[in-house]
């Protein structure tokens, strides 16, 4: 049996406990179905056992004290995210606890903002890492880790392109496609497969996580010098919105705008009004009201080709495959 054990603490988020594990419960019911033996012993740990209450109010419960554990009887750790994440990155105990755990587990992972603390415990120096959306500026403060914000997880058993020891996964959901991708790993793709039939999911998802951010959660603030400018291109995405157009618009040379653009919002100006166009045709085809034809010139992309391009380069899915997740 291979023990697979997730830590909890209070303000956990519960989907980031239960998804994967939940995975893992579904994987000995397949294999149990096939006439085989049960592969996974699941087990909770928390600072002391007993119930500890998640995100949502929902108390899980310790089986265990974490501190008391024996670390070699586990195969699989994993950390998942949660409310109070910060004052976990600043638990002495728990990192100490974790450096201790991570030469003598197979496999350490983290969910969601999970990852904040293993990068916290030093763990993630020099390793490629994701977390969820919307905390992946602050794991970028951590000047030794690799930062790759639109991967659903980095776990890879070949360690080409991500790693089999320590991973990280992003936000919530994304978890359970870790979960996938650890029993394929164990126990080959057709189990993996069933297990995902089974719970009705993909075996592995097309694109990266950022289809599912707001894409222009960090353009705010500009100075007044851009405000005006900002507001117009959001406005006009089918005019000319070339460099020189719009320098002369803002009364800028093209030199001091693209400077300006650099200061204010860490971006060029094309990279600028790439996201403004795919923000403008991702929320069109949530609509569900125009063709993917309209929806390309109303945003200046001119032909569906080209916003099709733009999706497959920016989101990893196609407009259509798009529509077929988000569309009303």
């Amino acid at each position: 049996m291979k023990v697979i054990a997730c830590l909890i603490y209070p303000g956990v988020m519960s989907l980031d406990v239960t998804g994967p594990m939940q995975v893992f419960a579904s994987a000995n019911v397949e294999l149990v179905r096939q006439g085989l033996a049960p592969l996974y012993e699941l087990q909770l740990l928390g600072e002391t056992s007993g119930p500890v209450a998640t995100s949502a109010g929902l108390k899980l419960h310790a089986d265990a004290s974490w501190l008391s554990t024996d670390c070699a009887t586990l195969d699989t750790v994993l950390l998942p995210g949660g409310s109070s994440d910060a004052e976990q990155c600043a638990n002495t105990a728990l990192l100490t606890w974790l450096r201790g755990a991570e030469p003598q587990v197979r496999r350490l992972g983290s969910v969601c903002s999970g990852a904040l603390m293993l990068a916290s415990a030093g763990l993630l120096d020099g390793l490629i890492a994701t977390t969820h959306w919307d905390d992946v500026e602050a794991l970028q403060g951590f000047a030794n880790v690799q930062v790759q914000g639109d991967r659903l997880h980095t776990y890879d058993p070949s360690d080409k392109d991500g790693h089999s020891h320590i991973f990280t996964s992003a936000g919530v959901t994304a978890g359970i496609d870790l979960a996938l991708a650890l029993i394929e790993a164990d126990l080959g793709r057709p189990l993996a497969l069933a297990v995902a039939r089974r719970l009705v999911l993909f075996l592995r998802r097309s694109g990266g996580q950022t289809q599912f951010s707001p894409h222009l959660a960090r353009c705010n603030g500009p100075t007044s010098r851009l405000t005006e400018l900002l507001e117009w291109i959001a406005l006009n995405l089918s005019e000319d919105l070339s460099l020189e157009a719009l320098a002369q618009r803002s009364h800028m040379t093209p030199r001091t705008l693209y400077r300006v653009f650099f200061a204010e919002l860490k971006i060029t100006p094309a990279r600028h009004i790439e996201r403004v166009r795919l923000e403008a045709a991702r929320a069109m085809i949530q609509g569900g009201q125009l063709s993917l034809q309209s929806v390309a010139r109303l945003c200046g992309y001119g032909h569906a080709e080209n916003l099709r391009r733009s999706f497959q380069k920016v989101l990893g899915v196609s407009p259509q495959g798009y529509a077929q997740r988000f569309g009303q």
